[in-house]
């Protein structure tokens, strides 16, 4: 923003009914200059329309897939090859789609720009994000094209076996779709993003809003390679044990080849690094600080989506400008909520509850 769009902004809260030849007057600037200005603001999206209210809220956008999640439970132990006695559960996913419900539950004023189709699981998804308050307005919608879909087959301890993700419809949000989305993602407060996108899309959003600060979920290790070459432009990166091997070709588990994981990718330019271990833990590094943060045990009901409130606990955190263990362990407990709920997204996920968690497993 320049500084003469600054001064006009400051004046249009003041006075949102201002004329564009009394705003010319009062910066003493013509009125043809003064209407250039105002519609440079509306397109960087800080004017949102008539009577120039100006944004004032801020928010957190987040860049990734959506999907409906088909979920398979054994009543017995899993055996592969074979059909198993079980429940099968339907219910709205996608890492990007869940991160952002996740934060929006826990309070964070949360866009999602994503790719569905017209389908009914589609409708299921916008009317889901309606009824929480997530804003799904930049979300592109294909007419006649299908919904992704994520199915996962659980073992009897409730932890994933094996998922076969359909996500073909990711590869059509472009890179020109994107540059439509600039002021949403310019504007953001920080973005979150995952690697259901394209190698190119998400070459590009990387390398083009150099200035926003991207937290990584990369969701798994094939699609983590997907970025590899550009995961220095990440501010924070939150991958598994197996994701941070296979990204810096450091094997082993020990403190010191965690230190070495975490070192190579700031090395990169990424600035904070989360290693989830499961039960273990979850091993955190700002280059200066690096730490293995060991939970509290906890009943899991299931563990499906505690990587996605992990980082929604994140950006929680984030938004409050948390120091990283603390940041850290708002991740865990939003996690912890997670994993005592048979659902995907825990509904009862909130600010309040992750601060009672803090203050009863991390005390």
């Amino acid at each position: 923003m320049t500084n003469r769009e600054q001064e006009i902004l400051l004046i249009l809260r003041d006075n949102p009914l201002i004329s564009q030849n009394e705003l010319a007057d009062q910066l003493g600037i013509t009125r043809s200059s003064a209407a250039v200005h105002i519609t440079n603001l509306m397109k960087k999206g800080y004017i949102l329309g008539k009577g120039y209210i100006v944004r004032d809220d801020a928010y957190v956008c987040v860049i990734g897939g959506s999907n409906i999640d088909i979920q398979g439970v054994p009543v017995n132990q899993l055996i592969f090859h074979d059909s198993n006695i079980g429940v099968v559960k339907h219910a709205l996913g996608g890492v990007g789609r869940n991160i952002a419900e996740n934060m929006t539950r826990l309070g964070l004023k949360t866009k999602l720009i994503s790719i569905i189709g017209d389908d009914l699981y589609g409708q299921k998804i916008l009317e889901e994000a309606r009824q929480i308050g997530m804003d799904m307005q930049d979300t592109l919608v294909l007419k006649g094209e299908q919904t992704s879909t994520y199915l996962s087959i659980l073992d009897e301890t409730k932890d994933m076996a094996v998922a076969i993700s359909f996500m073909d419809i990711c590869d059509r949000m472009t890179v020109d779709y994107i540059k439509s989305k600039r002021h949403i993602i310019e504007n953001a407060k920080f973005c979150v993003i995952d690697t259901n996108l394209s190698p190119e899309v998400l070459k590009y959003i990387l390398t083009t809003f150099t200035e926003q600060r991207f937290l990584l979920d990369t969701v798994s290790t094939a699609k983590a390679l997907k970025i590899k070459d550009v995961i220095g432009y990440c501010h924070t990166i939150k991958p598994n044990l197996i994701e941070a091997q296979s990204l810096s070709g450091i094997s082993g588990d020990g403190e010191a080849d965690l230190k070495k994981m975490t070192n190579y990718f700031h090395e990169l330019g990424v600035k904070h690094v989360y290693i989830s271990m499961g039960k273990k833990g979850v091993f955190v590094s700002d280059g200066n600080v690096q730490s293995m943060l060991v939970p509290p045990s906890v009943e899991v009901v299931n563990a499906t989506g505690a990587g996605d409130a992990f980082l929604a606990g994140i950006a929680l955190a984030y938004s409050k400008d948390l120091d990283l263990i603390t940041t850290a362990k708002w991740g865990m407990a939003a996690s912890f909520i997670a994993l005592e709920h048979e659902a995907t997204i825990n509904p009862t996920i909130s600010e309040q509850r992750v601060m009672e968690i803090i203050e009863t497993k991390f005390a």
